[in-house]
């Protein structure tokens, strides 16, 4: 029985929840047998022709950006995980930083390269958000050493159901949100509050056999008086990001300084179609969601680091050059980084 249950959400029902727009996200043992084997048949993923590009982080920045001095940044850690700088706090999102997206060490994916920042040179982290609790977003060994990091525990913010599943493994400073629910943090440097809210898109969770979609999956958006972001999670394309975009197209006039400044879009983990389409986006996919959302630029994220799917580790890149060009987009607009690369944003113009 989902604990959660309130009939009067169309997305809640007694053993869990589901999707606005769809039910067929996640696939049945048998689909997931049939790609498999497909897969191993034809040698996929194949090996990538280059790389994920990596840069040396910029510690010194990244360490002294803090409080009132700070000005928005993003640096990329690799997968999911961006370290997001704005409103005087830092956030992290689906932070993984662990060799294997796996429920034991010594097999499932393993990281092509190190994250840009290692656990240990982390700056002090105020709040991770969790967007749901597949192995690749949710990592036990991160989050419990985040949670005992220095000057006491991030909040982590996770959608119903994660809570739970926190306390299991000592984490306390929990914050558990619904599809539209939100509350505001306490900035850092005396400006207004920050606002998260926990938002819907495309997708499923589970951590084992028998808790398919017992806990809720989502995105989040998050202002502050300098910065807008939006971070999607993992995804199908659905209505949910025009959905989202109506939501908040109040705060998108020019006069408050237009729509969301950075949208963390995924971009990785999409072939074979007929399997993935409904719960993974693909670049052509993605670009339509940041034209949907109507954000100033996006970033690609959900790719380079684990092997997951039947596309190389280099492939997304390429197909998003493809589907922006096909849009008439410039590359500012919506690109990729480095891992271990800081981009910094100008701060929004006050109202």
């Amino acid at each position: 029985m989902n604990p959660h249950y309130n009939p009067a959400k169309p997305h809640h029902r007694p053993d869990g929840f589901q999707n606005n727009y769809t039910t067929a996200t996640d696939k049945s043992r048998s689909e997931l047998i049939r790609w498999t084997w497909e897969a191993r048949k034809a040698g996929l993923p194949k090996p990538p022709q280059t790389p994920t590009p990596e840069v040396k982080a910029d510690l010194a920045f990244v360490r002294a950006n803090i409080g009132a001095k700070q000005v928005p940044a993003a640096t990329w850690i690799g997968h999911a995980t961006m370290l997001v700088q704005m409103g005087g706090l830092n956030f992290i999102t689906d932070p993984h930083l662990t060799e294997r997206a796996s429920p034991v060490s010594f097999a499932g994916p393993k990281r092509a390269q190190p994250p840009g920042i290692s656990l240990a040179d982390l700056p002090r982290i105020d709040v991770v958000l969790l967007s749901h609790n597949h192995y690749d977003h949710l990592d036990e060994k991160t989050v419990s050493v985040l949670n005992k990091q220095a000057g006491g525990a991030p909040l982590f913010v996770v959608p119903l159901g994660v809570k739970a599943w926190m306390a299991d493994v000592g984490i306390t400073n929990v914050r558990e949100l619904d599809w539209w629910d939100s509350f505001t943090v306490p900035s850092a440097n005396g400006t207004a509050p920050l606002e998260i809210h926990f938002t819907p898109v495309q997708h499923w969770s589970a951590r084992g056999i028998g808790d398919r979609r017992a806990t809720l999956w989502g995105g989040f958006a998050v202002f502050a008086s300098d910065f807008h972001v939006y971070f999607s999670g993992d995804t199908g394309y659905s209505k949910d990001f025009l959905d989202t975009q109506a939501k908040f197209a109040a705060r998108q006039t020019p006069a408050l300084g237009g729509g969301f400044d950075l949208a963390l879009i995924a971009v990785g983990a999409y072939e074979p179609r007929w399997f993935m389409k409904e719960q993974h986006v693909n670049p052509e996919e993605a670009v339509q969601i940041y034209q949907d959302l109507r954000a100033k630029t996006a970033v690609g994220v959900h790719w380079g680091s684990f092997n997951l799917t039947d596309e190389s580790l280099d492939q997304p890149p390429k197909d998003l050059a493809a589907a922006r060009s096909a849009k008439g987009l410039a590359e500012a607009a919506f690109g990729v980084m480095a891992i271990g690369e800081t981009r910094r944003y100008p701060k929004r113009p006050a109202p």
